[in-house]
């Protein structure tokens, strides 16, 4: 792998790639030696640094990856297509091209489909899956657009072709840090300034709204091919449902596409964005619960 100098904001110990993955500049983070590895995938409004305050508290006793999605952070924004198959395939490619499956996935937010999906298709790459808050389309995330039913605008707009693209750019910090983190996080907070301007920076480059366009563009589009996936091939490793201010939402969404081992837990005190207001208590959680599927 490429080790490159940091494009944007970075952590002691962590060590920065930029490699070709599956036809895409893929730029992830490595840190820790030891351990079995976590891929960490972000949600959105979020890239890599989401994870930057749970990446030491793992590495401490783990191997851990933490990758910005294709069209997201510091990765490629100029391939043809950004929808979650390509997405998966990047992933399935990059642990491959690690040598270091199968790993504890890691997934938030918009990204659960991603998550799921990896282990459905790829059930070598994967020796647990974690959500948090997070669902599936056709088991809730649905009900992000239903604006008429306490849904959001942010998803019909953040997920029609081309429309972020043109009215988003040289209003990231409106969207993100006046609009995105405040409805986001709970009454603690904890999100730094300097965190928020690291995203802000990522989603103000050419064509840094595309990943997001074609994430929130499979809820869509679905019809169907999540839960008749979900039908075929129920995930067969442990999974851990994560919630915070939306609970049940990730706990009610993971157990219909369990197959075997699951467990739920709820994070008190914190909005949507766990990873970035409670890395300690997250990090409790994921520590323990690789702990008990780890082989001994």
């Amino acid at each position: 792998m490429t080790t490159i100098d940091p494009i944007g904001a970075t952590i002691s110990g962590v060590q920065h790639h930029l490699d070709d993955i599956n036809g895409v500049p893929l730029h992830h983070v490595t840190a820790g030696d030891a351990g079995t590895p976590f891929l960490l995938i972000h949600g959105w409004p979020e890239t890599w640094y989401a994870f930057h305050r749970l990446i030491p508290l793992l590495a401490a006793r783990h191997r851990v990856v933490a990758v910005d999605l294709r069209g997201f952070g510091d990765s490629g924004t100029e391939a043809e297509v950004y929808d979650e198959e390509s997405t998966v395939e990047d992933l399935h490619q990059l642990v491959e091209r690690l040598a270091i499956g199968p790993v504890h996935v890691v997934c938030q937010d918009i990204s659960g489909g991603v998550g799921f999906r990896l282990a459905a298709e790829h059930p070598g790459d994967v020796l647990s899956l974690t959500g948090i808050e997070t669902s599936l389309a056709g088991f809730g995330l649905e009900m992000l657009a239903d604006v008429l039913h306490g849904g959001s605008w942010h998803a019909s707009f953040l997920g029609t072709p081309g429309i972020a693209s043109m009215l988003a750019p040289g209003h990231e910090r409106e969207l993100i840090a006046d609009w995105a983190y405040p409805l986001m996080t709970g009454p603690a907070g904890g999100i730094s300034p300097e965190t928020i301007d690291e995203i802000v920076r990522a989603y103000s480059r050419d064509h840094g709204w595309r990943g997001t366009e074609g994430l929130y563009r499979q809820l869509f589009i679905d019809d169907g091919a999540t839960r008749a996936r979900a039908t075929a091939h129920p995930v067969r490793v442990p999974v851990l449902a994560v919630d915070g201010v939306n609970r049940p939402f990730t706990e009610s969404t993971l157990r219909q596409v369990a197959g075997g081992d699951f467990e739920a837990v709820t994070i008190e005190g914190v909005g949507h964005l766990v990873a970035q207001e409670d890395p300690e208590s997250l990090a409790d959680v994921l520590l323990r619960f690789a702990g008990r599927v780890d082989p001994h």
